[in-house]
């Protein structure tokens, strides 16, 4: 579909690419990853048309169309309501929509044969289109992507740039390119939007390339991983998870290959130095000297996963009581945030704070903060001290200051050699620590600013967003710190391998109220799909008017007169109590299936080709579940039997 051959692009005398080159075909899911500024969106812009090659060429099918997300839309604006913007993907189908107006229009005053023959061919063809159709879908991407209904109607300058960038988002699905490109698509979403992206890229039929950070997003979205290095496209074929495997496997061959040079280097060189005033030897010493010149050098491995230690310091140690609200509520006018809700914290906590947007995490932040008036009582524990970061609190760096003197101002009792170890952990090295705040880029000053608060010296982190413009190496090093970090915090993310790697308590908003699930994000998560279930079951239960059976497939806890131990009494009890909650997932699951195949059997949805393919990955994971809750009730059907026998 498009072939990029030898292609070479340079900034100023600094090579972005040297010879690169990559296939991309139909319906492949690529991952573009790399450290920043080794010209991934570069790349993008380059196969987009807006940028041209230094050298090389990059060759598309003549029907291949390319959509393309990119942060410059954050600024774009409209008075028109953002479901007229998103619709204006579909521009054969609005002009033929303001044909079939005026003809109605012009039919009231004037009604003819011609017109109605016009008319006739103009809503065949908006038929052949789905014209009758294409609102309703891009009420429901809207949706998908965190709108309400309400939303849809309001002008789009109204909406911040990360809401606007859903709506540019949505236009593009709608549009459904050949290639669809998308940079960073998962900064400005939130958790419920990520998962619905996801889902809806994987069922994507053309070809896709995603830059992003999110290796939870990538592992759930590509088949193909490219990184960007030393001015190449190395192509791995699997997910980052495979890519990272196979980096490794990669990295080992080519530090033996190295080694293994440098000793050949180093033996010639002593050859060389040794018989170069022999003129004995000068035939082989000027043989040695020309093989030196010719060989390919093979580079050294660097590695881009190094390990950190941070030394945390802290002046005061904080009691084992770390924060705590009491009957808190929070209003914004109508807009309830909290309402008579309870938490607290301690010593140790390390809890992510997570949900969709516009459920008031960052409002929890400052309430913890002290920096939110609320109704209740808030209490911060004894020798608690703490700091904030925030994504609006990068202004705050102080742009004259190199970053030896804005991390000084952090903590003065460090020395300059200190903080240049912190400042390589985050990825300034040599004279970047004389660097201006004022020239960095975003991402430079959010590593800055989170040295900073990693410095303070403070026994209780809040942390905002801590990921965002953040490149996986420096998302990797954070993570570390965190880990080493033996005070408590609590982090706001929608970085699933983020939160995953860092927390061992979750916080969400539910019903106004702050809810804690103690355990880590995986388990939170297997906990939300268990409960989900079980909440499907209730309700059925609940409208089934048929009063409740005992179940008639349990063996009694007593066979052939025996008495069962009291060891084996316990076992069985907790069999006979699994085999009722998986009766009950079981009938959940056949009805789901049923009313999945009544879907399947309506001829309309297969003139939807995205729906059927969601639909279809429905039904395989209903079809899954059951086929192992079934075979899990078997296996413990045979132990109640072994149990009772007994």
């Amino acid at each position: 579909m498009i072939a990029i051959t030898n292609l070479s692009y340079f900034l100023g005398d600094r090579a972005l690419y040297d010879s690169a080159s990559l296939h991309i075909k139909p319906k492949q899911k690529i991952g573009l990853i790399g450290l920043n500024g080794t010209g991934k969106s570069t790349l993008l812009r380059m196969i987009n048309g807006e940028f041209q090659p230094d050298g090389g060429n990059i060759s598309k099918a003549g029907d291949c169309t390319i959509g393309f997300l990119n942060q410059d839309l954050l600024s774009y604006q409209s008075d028109d309501s953002i479901l007229s913007v998103a619709m204006q993907a579909f521009e054969r189908q609005n002009i033929l929509q303001v044909q079939m107006d005026k003809i109605l229009h012009d039919m009231e005053n004037n009604y003819t044969d011609a017109l109605v023959d016009k008319l006739a061919k103009v809503q065949d063809e908006f038929e052949a289109l789905d014209g009758y159709t294409v609102q309703s879908k891009a009420e429901a991407i809207l949706e998908g992507l965190g709108f309400s209904t309400a939303d849809l109607h309001e002008p789009l300058r109204l909406f911040s740039g990360g809401w606007r960038m859903r709506v540019m988002l949505a236009k593009l699905l709608l549009q459904k390119p050949s290639l669809l490109m998308l940079d960073e698509p998962t900064n400005h979403l939130d958790l419920p939007s990520i998962q619905w992206v996801e889902k809806y890229v994987q069922s994507y039929e053309g070809a896709v390339i995603v830059v992003s950070h999110d290796r939870a997003f990538l592992d759930n979205t590509v088949d193909t991983t490219v990184e960007v290095s030393g001015g190449k496209l190395n192509y791995y074929a699997g997910n980052y998870s495979y890519y990272l495997e196979e980096k490794e496997q990669r990295n080992d061959i080519q530090r033996g290959a190295y080694e293994n040079q440098q000793a050949k280097i180093r033996q010639t060189e002593r050859f060389i130095e040794r018989f170069k005033a022999k003129a004995t030897k000068s035939k082989q010493v000027q043989s040695r000297v020309k093989a030196l010149d010719r060989m390919d050098v093979v580079d050294q491995v660097i590695d881009e996963n190094a390990k950190v230690h941070f030394r945390f310091q802290f002046t005061t140690q904080p009691g084992r009581h770390v924060f705590q609200l009491e009957d808190a509520s929070k209003a914004y006018g109508e807009k309830v945030i909290l309402d008579s809700t309870s938490i607290s914290m301690e010593r140790g906590d390390k809890i992510a704070l997570i949900g969709a947007n516009g459920r008031g995490k960052s409002t929890v932040l400052r309430v913890v903060a002290g920096t939110e008036n609320i109704e209740g009582k808030r209490r911060l524990g004894h020798n608690v001290s703490f700091t904030f970061y925030a994504q609006h609190q990068l202004e705050s760096l102080n742009v004259q200051h190199n970053l030896i003197e804005e991390l000084k101002y952090a903590n003065p009792n460090k020395t300059e050699t200190e903080l240049r170890t912190v400042l390589g952990c985050f990825l300034f090295s040599g004279d970047d620590v004389f660097k201006k705040i004022k020239v960095l880029s975003g991402g430079e000053k959010s590593r800055v600013a989170l040295a900073k608060v990693l410095l303070s010296q403070a026994n209780f982190l809040l942390l905002d967003e801590p990921t965002n413009h953040l490149d996986m190496q420096s998302v990797n090093i954070l993570i570390q710190a965190l880990q080493q970090y033996e005070g408590s915090y609590i982090v706001v993310s929608h970085d699933r391998y983020f939160v995953e790697n860092i927390a061992n308590k979750i916080w969400y908003i539910e019903d106004h109220q702050i809810k804690e699930y103690p355990g880590t994000y995986q388990e939170y998560e297997i906990w939300i799909e268990e409960r989900g279930l079980q909440s499907a079951v209730s309700e059925k239960a609940v409208v089934s008017s048929a009063p409740p059976q005992k179940p008639t497939s349990q063996p009694t806890p007593k066979s052939n007169g025996k008495p069962v131990s009291n060891e084996d009494s316990q076992k069985l009890k907790k069999a006979q109590k699994q085999i009722e909650e998986l009766e009950l997932t079981i009938n959940n699951l056949e009805s789901r299936k049923s009313e999945t195949e009544t879907k399947l059997a309506d001829p309309k949805i297969y003139n939807d080709s995205t729906a059927l393919s969601e639909i279809n990955r429905f039904y395989a994971d209903i079809k899954q579940k059951l086929e192992k809750s079934t075979e899990d009730w078997e296996n413990l059907m045979m132990e109640v039997e072994e149990l009772a026998g007994k």
